[in-house]
C-alpha cells in the first residue's frame, strides 16, 4: 500500500537516540520488519521510550496469565475500541501464541462466542469491564476471576493490560495508525517444517 503510516511525521531509525534505535533493529530482527507502532510513536522518543518500557513490564513478565491470554486480552479491548492496528497486530501474535489460525478473528468479533476456555472467557469479561466501565468493577469480578483460578496479582495483570491498550488504542485512532502488511497473514497458516 502507497498509504502513510501515521498522520505525523515518521522519522529516521538511525536518526532515534541509540538505546531506542537498538530496541528497535532488535524488534526488526527478531519479526523481519518494524512493527508500525515503534515508528509512529517514535515521533516523541521519551514517550516512545516510556510506552516500550511499560509494554514490556506488562506483557513480559511472569504470570499466572499466559502469554497467549495476554494477546487475547489486546485484541478483546482493542476491537471494543474500534482499533485497527492494536486488533490486526495483537491478533497476528495472538494467532502465533495459540498455534490457532481463526482465534483472533474470534475474539475480536466475539469473545463471547469465540472458542476459549471458560477461564479464558472470565478473563476476557473482567479486562472488558477495566476497558469499558472500569467505574463499576465490585468484589464480585474479582471472585469469578478466582473461581477459574486466577489469583490477585493476575487480576492486576489482566486490568493494566486492558488500561495500557486503551490508551494505546486511543493513539492510535488518533494517529491513523496502519497496520503493517506483515500482520495480516502471520499465523494463519503452518509454518513450514525445515527440510
Amino acid at each position: 500500500m502507497d498509504r502513510p503510516i501515521s498522520r505525523y511525521p515518521i522519522p529516521e531509525v538511525a536518526s532515534l537516540p541509540e538505546d531506542l534505535r537498538l530496541r528497535i533493529e532488535a524488534v526488526q530482527e527478531k519479526a523481519g520488519f518494524v512493527p508500525n507502532v515503534f515508528l509512529t510513536l517514535a515521533h516523541r522518543p521519551d514517550e516512545l521510550r516510556a510506552f516500550m518500557d511499560y509494554h514490556d513490564a506488562l506483557m513480559l513478565r511472569p504470570s499466572g496469565v499466559t502469554k497467549g491470554e495476554k494477546e487475547m486480552i489486546v485484541v478483546a479491548t482493542s476491537a471494543a475500541n474500534q482499533c485497527l492496528y492494536c486488533v490486526v497486530a495483537h491478533g497476528a501474535i495472538l494467532r502465533v501464541y495459540e498455534k490457532a489460525p481463526h482465534i483472533a478473528d474470534q475474539v475480536a468479533t466475539n469473545w463471547r462466542k469465540a472458542d476459549i476456555s471458560p477461564r479464558q472467557r472470565a478473563m476476557l469479561a473482567f479486562a472488558m469491564k477495566v476497558s469499558r466501565e472500569a467505574e463499576t468493577l465490585g468484589d464480585a469480578d474479582f471472585d469469578a476471576l478466582e473461581a477459574e483460578g486466577f489469583t490477585r496479582e493476575d487480576a492486576w495483570d489482566i486490568g493494566a493490560i486492558a488500561a495500557f491498550f486503551g490508551m494505546s488504542n486511543r493513539l492510535a485512532n488518533m494517529t491513523s495508525m496502519r497496520p503493517n502488511d506483515e500482520f495480516y497473514l502471520m499465523g494463519r497458516v503452518p509454518r513450514a517444517k525445515p527440510a
